[in-house]
């Protein structure tokens, strides 16, 4: 189903088969998809993108929502009014997006989780678990933008790091040595 004045790019796919299967890696039986694909009003879906149907519901993309190029939108996914998805985006089955959510490029998100009104994901992020409303997240796995912000800042550093660590490791030995060797003296 799809609304008014929606906008599919060169190449779009929608409603095609989920990526459902039983016993995976076993026996790799294939469940059927037989929900649909509701798209609402002025939603802009980007060339090349591919919007699977539900299993048995529906895979829906809500009003006003933008959707960039080589987007995946897997079966039952939801995404929540006027969010936007850039370029290169996956998102797996069942997951749902509340209203107003960014998610950057190339970012992951697990299936079957929820992640709540206007939250931004940072580009790159792999989404592993649901995110309350309001929130700005970075990293694989995610956490907290400026938490994120924090570790980047020490990645370049950590080559000195390990060099202060291990020498404090070794002047640790050395005074635990010592420290047994005066004990070993007075007994």
């Amino acid at each position: 189903m799809i609304g008014r004045r929606v906008i599919l790019h060169a190449g779009v796919v929608v409603g095609s088969d989920g990526f459902g299967f039983a016993n995976p890696g076993r026996e790799n039986l294939k469940v059927p998809q037989v929900g649909i694909v509701q798209i609402d009003d002025d939603v802009e879906v980007g060339a090349n993108t591919t919007i699977d149907r539900g299993t048995l519901g529906k895979t829906w993309i809500k009003k006003e929502s933008k959707i960039d190029n080589l987007v995946q939108i897997a079966h039952n996914v939801v995404i929540g009014e006027k969010s936007i998805v850039v370029a290169q985006v996956g998102i797996s089955g069942s997951s749902k997006l509340g209203k107003g959510v960014i998610i950057g490029g190339q970012a992951g998100l697990v299936g079957h989780i929820e992640v709540g009104d206007n939250v931004m994901v940072a580009a790159q992020s792999g989404v592993h678990e649901d995110v309350a409303p309001n929130q700005i997240i970075s990293g694989t796995p995610h956490m907290s933008h400026k938490k994120w912000l924090r570790a980047q800042a020490c990645i370049p550093r950590l080559p000195e790091m390990w060099k202060t660590v291990k020498s404090l490791l070794k002047r640790i030995d050395a005074l635990e040595q010592e420290t047994t060797s005066k004990e070993q003296g007075k007994l």
